[in-house]
């Protein structure tokens, strides 16, 4: 029995792993779009793997003249034959769960992840609905111990509607996973410039209808975003050096967006989760939405008004203080105030927090603690921040959910991941109930809340039922 089986046993509550991937076989996928999407799914294919074939096959000195980020490579298990053969037959993994100690199983895709990006309007929509059947039929024999992740394009609210009521309306999808971070042109003529729309704040739509659609159908949004190959993170030569961070920075960038944006305070039952870049970025940025608004609300904005200062009394202390040179200045130029000109860059709502209608610094901890989620991999040390009320402003637990990763190339052992996240506990750093929470009782809530009958029919329904009243 393996260390991962022998802990599971040892456990009192059920193990959920909130974002496991599978990995699509190349010509077995090829065949399913031809057949389902026809040539525009295939068309999307193509596109997406055109980014890192071309940037494989350019040398560093050519990726440094181009600006182009060295890609990964090797980036799938092959000394461990049968972890691989896993990744790739749902049926083999669905056998080995128990090996790996988990109860239920979330899976997100691995060539999936890039389709909702392409820019190319009809491949990418019918790229999403050909895999979504595809993984529907795919993956429908194992629904009682795993579940696969619908794609969601989102370039417009239109597409990720008409989606959305096909994949969960139509094909019964209980997990989405909604694309962010768009790169959209600021000219339709030249799009060699872009900019990250990141849906939530000063976005090209509104994308509210996509907030209702999700709580009509009863689906709790996921993004699964990386920013490698884009800003800071473009190193010719070090794959590394864009990977790490790159999750969490988008991340963050979505996650405050949508805050700032108002979203959790227009729909304060909508639960989201931001996948794979652990909860470290999470803690910071709720400690420091806490700490810009006690400074920059609206009625602290008094505190730098212009048109409050004391133009007499300036001229006074620089007669007294200043210095000649300065006191003269002052008195023949004085400081700008906003009757001079427009210090605020035009915009109408000078509180950036208007949207969120917070009333006092304790309401962020409701509007951002309780509606989002971070998900988190065994290895990260930084899962125990979330625990730590001692540290996150107003004693919060910020939502952490297990993630196991199994599939992709910094998982060497998939029965060694569990045990993995098990050692904050062994080391002191949490405790079994912040485990439980981890690996259980934060993914119920996640998924339940927006739909009471994710967990029937699975392992895991009469405890998940205990949580979820």
């Amino acid at each position: 029995m393996s260390k991962a089986a022998l802990l599971r046993e040892r456990l009192t509550h059920p193990v959920i792993d909130a974002d496991g991937h599978w990995l699509e076989y190349g010509p077995v996928l090829q065949a399913a779009f031809k057949k389902i999407g026809g040539d525009p799914a295939l068309r999307a294919l193509s596109i997406l793997g055109s980014r890192v074939r071309n940037s494989l096959s350019m040398t560093v000195a050519d990726r440094r003249g181009a600006g182009i980020g060295q890609e990964a490579f090797w980036g799938a298990p092959t000394k461990n034959t049968r972890d691989r053969a896993t990744a790739m037959m749902p049926s083999l993994m669905y056998e080995r769960l128990d090996e790996f100690g988990i109860d239920f199983a979330v899976l997100y895709p691995t060539s999936g992840l890039g389709i909702p990006r392409v820019g190319d309007d009809e491949a990418r929509v019918a790229a999403c609905r050909a895999f979504n059947i595809y993984q529907a039929e795919l993956f429908a024999p194992f629904s009682d111990r795993m579940t696969p992740a619908a794609i969601i394009p989102m370039h417009t609210p239109a597409e990720a509607v008409a989606e959305l009521e096909h994949a969960v309306g139509e094909l019964d999808f209980k997990v989405i996973m909604l694309n962010s971070m768009i790169e959209r042109p600021f000219d339709p003529a030249d799009e060699s410039r872009y900019w990250f729309d990141a849906i939530g704040l000063d976005s090209a739509y509104d994308y509210d209808p996509v907030w209702q659609t999700c709580r009509k159908l009863g689906v709790s949004p996921t993004f699964h975003k990386g920013s490698r190959g884009r800003a800071l993170r473009v190193s010719p030569s070090n794959f590394v050096y864009n990977h790490i961070g790159h999750f969490a920075a988008a991340s963050e960038a979505v996650c405050k967006a949508l805050f700032l944006g108002g979203v959790t305070r227009r729909f304060s039952d909508l639960n989201f989760a931001f996948l794979e870049g652990g909860v470290g970025w999470a803690c910071l940025l709720y400690a420091d939405l806490i700490g810009h608004w006690q400074i920059r609300n609206g009625h602290a904005l008094q505190h730098t008004d212009p048109a409050n200062l004391d133009q007499s009394l300036l001229i006074e202390l620089a007669d007294r203080y200043g210095g000649t040179e300065m006191a003269e200045a002052i008195r023949n130029r004085g400081l700008s105030s906003k009757n001079d000109m427009d210090t605020t860059g035009h915009i109408e709502v000078l509180d950036d927090y208007s949207a969120c209608g917070i009333n006092q610094a304790e309401d962020v901890k409701s509007l951002f603690v309780d509606r989002f989620y971070f998900g988190c991999e065994a290895d990260d040390a930084n899962n125990a921040w979330a625990f730590n009320t001692k540290n996150n402003p107003y004693g919060a637990r910020l939502n952490a959910l297990f993630g196991s990763d199994i599939g992709h190339f910094d998982v060497q052992d998939m029965a060694g991941v569990l045990p993995e996240a098990y050692e904050l506990v062994e080391h002191g750093k949490i405790t079994d109930h912040d485990f439980k929470d981890f690996v259980f009782t934060n993914p119920v809530r996640f998924w339940g809340e927006a739909n009471p009958r994710f967990f029937e029919g699975t392992p895991v329904n009469d405890a998940a039922r205990q949580i979820l009243g």
